[in-house]
């Protein structure tokens, strides 16, 4: 569990500074991803390559390069932002290279060739007793406060599209299978969820409120499989309806 959260812990000390405006890689001349946009991987003592993220040139538009190479790692953008009962997320993202042994029913193959992610601030005290302990000795090892709540949008494998599990390592961190392996490859895919309904199906046995949303996170996983992957990803956008 401690390996799974560490990643996350650099993602809320400086979300309050951001609104939910994300920084566009289709307007970002060069090939680094703009700030607030930035790449986090293991600790140092886990000894894991970080997957790679860059800007590149695709079908006319500067898009994300994603590639994991038996690596670790998440491109993630502080936010803080009320999440209301119509607040959408929406990307677009293509795959190029699969990974061809993924599968999240295992932790042996818990990887996934491309993911975005939503991090809260859910209240501590909502954790299930059984896993606080847990997640309190994370926290005990990390400089950094630690999300309550992960929420993953997965490239899957062989699981259904809507298919939802927690992780195999710690159910602070939940997937949602959004495309899988008979999505066409080498194609743009556009995405739409609704974060207040996904948030509330995924942790609302927990917590009856959904928290602030404190991260938007862009990954890619091989560290498990010892595989490789490519994809891309267009702008992210959160979008909050009208008062």
């Amino acid at each position: 569990m401690i390996k799974l959260l560490a990643p996350f812990t650099l993602l809320l000390a400086s979300a309050s500074a951001w609104a939910a405006g994300l920084a566009a890689f289709s307007g970002t001349p060069g090939s680094q991803p703009p700030a607030p946009w930035h790449t986090v991987g293991l600790p140092e003592r886990y000894n894991k390559p970080v997957s790679q993220f860059d800007l590149t040139d695709l079908d006319g538009t500067h898009v994300l390069r994603v590639k994991a190479d038996k690596s670790w790692g998440t491109l993630a953008h502080p936010v803080n932002e009320v999440v209301k009962p119509g607040s959408l997320l929406k990307w677009r993202w293509r795959l190029e290279q699969p990974l061809a042994k993924a599968d999240i029913h295992a932790k042996a193959t818990e990887d996934s060739p491309l993911k975005v992610c939503l991090s809260f601030d859910m209240p501590a005290d909502s954790i299930p007793s059984g896993e606080r302990a847990l997640f309190k000795l994370a926290q005990l090892f990390s400089k950094e406060k630690i999300p309550t709540a992960t929420l993953c949008y997965i490239w899957g494998s062989k699981e259904t599209i809507g298919y939802e599990q927690a992780s195999l390592f710690t159910a602070r961190v939940r997937f949602i299978v959004v495309a899988n392996e008979t999505t066409p490859l080498k194609a743009w895919q556009n995405k739409e969820r609704n974060i207040h309904a996904d948030f509330l199906k995924a942790f609302g046995h927990e917590s009856a409120a959904v928290p602030a949303l404190s991260a938007i996170l862009i990954g890619a996983d091989a560290d498990n499989t010892l595989g490789s992957s490519t994809g891309y990803v267009g702008d992210v956008q959160f979008i909050n309806p009208p008062q």
